[in-house]
């Protein structure tokens, strides 16, 4: 009898291996009766440029929501926002590791603004989704280009495709996005100002065990394998997964850039990395300065997942 693990959704560009695995049976290839559960999401936030400040509202309100609920026991988003989250958490869930999907994002503008770099962007409100990965991603773009006082953020929903068209409608002067927003935007004229990568990491709480995160995570390296191998055949997801957005579904594969579809083996979150991090956010009032970094991954759990994952390797 194979075991059982509730996960929450992920979407392509967070969790293309993830879907991956589903969809061709690699989970239960490894006895895990995986359930991915919806997550209510921000969504319904509003743009919103009066509001700039994260703890206006809840770092949990999306990503980790039904980890605190206790309906799902393991959950991806990215590293920033999973620090905030593993700070604020109410169940005690940890990162446990390094997801396989290394997600994109760009800050965008619409084909009638006159920026044209991000030193233009001085002073304009950039909508982010808080706590998610393209708000932290865009503070750290900006601050290479600008001194910290003349970087705005402002709220934006939590799903690339509201963004989007709040940006198209005139609603923000600048948003981030991820694929397959990125090229939708591409396509209709947008402007990319400035583009980069990011990790995201896996969190679970303690009903989780190392063997059965290590089964996860086997699945989750054979999708990579198959995806590096054809990312053409998988570029598909990030259209069919999206398509009811009238945006996404003009696209074709032709409007994708393999070269953003970029997925490596899951593994554990570097010290040193975690470290520069950490003292980053810190900098920012991100989290909190007396929350110190070892509390935020479950060091033992992690080590030994991956060593079972190693094992089964060699």
């Amino acid at each position: 009898m194979g075991k059982n693990l509730t996960v929450e959704s992920s979407i392509p560009f967070n969790g293309l291996p993830e879907l991956v695995a589903l969809n061709e049976g690699l989970f239960k290839k490894e006895g895990l009766e995986v359930e991915f559960i919806s997550h209510p999401g921000d969504e319904v936030l509003p743009s919103d440029t009066t509001i700039t400040n994260p703890d206006a509202v809840s770092s949990l309100m999306g990503h980790g929501s039904k980890s605190e609920s206790v309906e799902a026991e393991l959950y991806n988003a990215c590293e920033w926002g999973n620090y905030r989250r593993v700070q604020d958490t109410s169940v005690g869930a940890k990162q446990v590791g390094r997801r396989a999907m290394i997600s994109v994002g760009a800050i965008v503008v619409p084909p009638s603004s006159t920026v044209y770099t991000p030193q233009q962007l001085a002073n304009i409100p950039v909508g982010v989704p808080f706590f998610n990965g393209t708000h932290y991603l865009a503070v750290q773009m900006l601050e290479g280009f600008l001194p910290r006082e003349l970087i705005r953020i402002c709220q934006a929903s939590g799903l690339g495709g509201p963004r989007y068209h709040s940006m198209m409608s005139g609603e923000l002067e600048a948003t981030t996005l991820v694929e397959p927003w990125i090229s939708a935007a591409e396509k209709n004229g947008c402007r990319v100002i400035c583009e980069a990568y990011y990790n995201g990491s896996q969190v679970a709480t303690d009903k989780v065990d190392p063997d059965t995160y290590a089964a996860f995570n086997r699945a989750i390296k054979e999708a990579v394998k198959r995806i590096n191998a054809d990312k053409r055949k998988y570029a598909q997801y990030f259209i069919d997964y999206h398509r009811d957005d009238p945006a996404v579904a003009d696209l074709t594969v032709d409007d994708l850039k393999l070269s953003r579809i970029q997925v490596v083996e899951p593994g554990p979150v570097p010290e040193d990395q975690l470290k520069r991090t950490y003292d980053w956010m810190v900098s920012w009032d991100m989290i909190k300065g007396d929350f110190g970094s070892e509390n935020l991954v479950n060091d033992e759990m992690q080590a030994r997942s991956h060593e079972l994952l190693q094992v089964s390797d060699d």
